[in-house]
């Protein structure tokens, strides 16, 4: 996703910190208290511009979302939405999510949602990809048995490398869906990367996987 500076990015999220949490990490085994309620947690690892997220807050207003986004030219676009929406099930970090057992503790997360991901296509960079045998060990421990995870991408490479990552490490394929759009899900919330590659003609693949 394009980024643009925005001199005022920093100010705007320090005036915001009820949603874009700053040290996130001292909440890590406590993010009910934040939310102030038992509500499930899921989390959407590179929340871009939030349409999805907070389509998603609105959709499910007993579900809390935490968006993880680590560009902060972009997450203020999300806070933005949030702020004007008056949701108050969702919080916000500017963080790299490379290492998400420093945010969340054991179990402490229901669901992860892996939308448009970076690809990484070269075969060099194939730990970087948010599949890779790394982080789903990290995934395994902040998820709870049968803990989900969801991707969605027009990317067929990273789609079939995922199913394969997800198959190797045990975990269970709860839907392998090659056309999203075909369906047509009425609960699926489209993100802003969704609505413009399927306008442009791309197939839009969807994978639900269970540890």
């Amino acid at each position: 996703m394009r980024q643009r500076y925005k001199p005022w990015a920093d100010d705007y999220l320090k005036e915001k910190n009820h949603i874009a949490l700053e040290n996130p990490s001292l909440n890590k085994g406590k993010w009910s208290s934040v939310f102030g309620n038992e509500n499930p947690i899921h989390v959407e690892i590179g929340s871009g511009k939030g349409q999805f997220i907070t389509g998603m807050a609105k959709q499910y207003p007993d579900i809390n979302f935490i968006g993880i986004e680590v560009a902060k030219s972009i997450i203020v676009s999300t806070v933005q939405k949030v702020d004007e929406a008056g949701l108050s099930n969702i919080r916000l970090l500017n963080e790299d999510a490379n290492d998400i057992r420093s945010l969340f503790a054991d179990n402490e997360v229901e669901q992860i949602y892996l939308n448009f991901s970076d690809p990484w296509p070269k075969n060099r960079h194939e730990k970087r990809r948010l599949t890779y045998k790394s982080f789903l060990e990290q995934y395994q421990d902040i998820l709870p048995d049968e803990g989900q995870i969801v991707l969605k991408t027009d990317n067929r490479g990273l789609f079939e490398y995922s199913l394969v990552s997800f198959s190797e490490y045990g975990m269970k394929l709860v839907e392998v869906n090659l056309d999203l759009h075909a369906i047509e899900d009425e609960k699926n919330v489209k993100t802003e990367y969704e609505e413009k590659f399927s306008s442009k003609g791309h197939v839009i693949y969807r994978c639900k996987a269970k540890f």
